[in-house]
């Protein structure tokens, strides 16, 4: 049985951090998301909100430029939970090995930094959040929850009096379920 694609209007970043709370409450240790969509999407958020939902009190930022932050909470039920968060957006530059192909060369470059191993096969008390990842999905986590989210770019609906992104307009989320785990998720 395969779950059915969930696609869901967010109109504001307040709504999308809620989305993310809400997805929270429905993981549990060994799970892998994966968010897609371009700049400005708001997948900083939707992490924001999730990781509220899993009641970690840091703050979550993007991990652009340290690739990979680990935060603790707990989960709906109570049990400790541990959040990864990368983002991948940096992975997989163009200086390939002779014969490698870019799942490969992304494979070896998570390999380098201690993440393939708790990417492929996460703790029972830990849950994979991930940006930018669609490209190494299929080889990382046969199993995972993909959320796509897509912005409507209409410049006056989104950018504020310097022509910079606002969290303003409404974006489109789809839920991409793929595997077993994922067959009954709803929200």
């Amino acid at each position: 049985m395969s779950a059915q694609n969930i696609t869901v209007a967010v109109p504001t970043g307040e709504d999308m951090q809620e989305l993310g709370r809400r997805v929270a409450q429905r993981v549990h240790g060994g799970d892998v998301l994966l968010l897609s969509g371009p700049l400005g999407a708001g997948k900083t958020t939707f992490a924001q909100g999730f990781g509220a939902g899993l009641a970690i009190t840091e703050p979550i930022v993007s991990p652009t430029f340290t690739i990979a932050r680990e935060l603790d909470g707990r989960f709906a039920d109570g049990t400790p939970a541990h959040l990864v968060h990368v983002d991948a957006y940096r992975l997989g530059g163009s200086s390939y090995a002779p014969g490698q192909d870019a799942v490969g060369r992304l494979l070896d470059e998570l390999e380098s930094l201690g993440l393939d191993e708790e990417l492929e096969d996460p703790g029972e008390h830990t849950v994979v959040l991930m940006e930018w990842g669609e490209q190494m999905a299929t080889a990382l986590a046969p199993e995972r929850l993909e959320i796509h989210i897509d912005r409507p770019l209409d410049a006056a609906a989104v950018t504020d009096e310097g022509g910079e992104l606002t969290g303003d307009g409404e974006r489109t989320v789809t839920f991409v379920p793929v595997g077993p785990r994922w067959a009954s998720f709803a929200l």
